[in-house]
């Protein structure tokens, strides 16, 4: 077990929490909730040790376009890149984003 911290400068409100995707089987979830200043935040609890570049990748890929203040815990059961990019994509768009 892997647990991975990213902050990443954030100017847009958010008003609620969202949750989407289950923890299981090759899945993830992620879950997000308002975090005040101008940062965001990400935590990474994943089952797989060793992939902290990838990691880093998606989630600097994923941060330089959504600029929202949150902070975000993802989950993570061995998910591909494709899929943890997804499911931040899909929160977002829970959000209203």
């Amino acid at each position: 077990m892997e647990v991975l911290n990213y902050e990443y400068p954030a100017s847009r409100i958010v008003n609620r929490r969202v949750h989407v995707g289950v923890v299981g089987s090759g899945d993830l979830e992620v879950l997000i909730e308002p975090l005040e200043g101008k940062v965001a935040k990400i935590v990474i609890n994943t089952s797989v040790d060793g992939f902290g570049s990838v990691w880093k990748a998606v989630v600097d890929r994923f941060f330089s376009r959504f600029d929202a203040c949150v902070a975000i815990e993802v989950n993570d059961f061995g998910a591909t890149p494709g899929v943890v990019l997804l499911r931040l994509e899909q929160a977002v768009e829970e959000l209203g984003q």
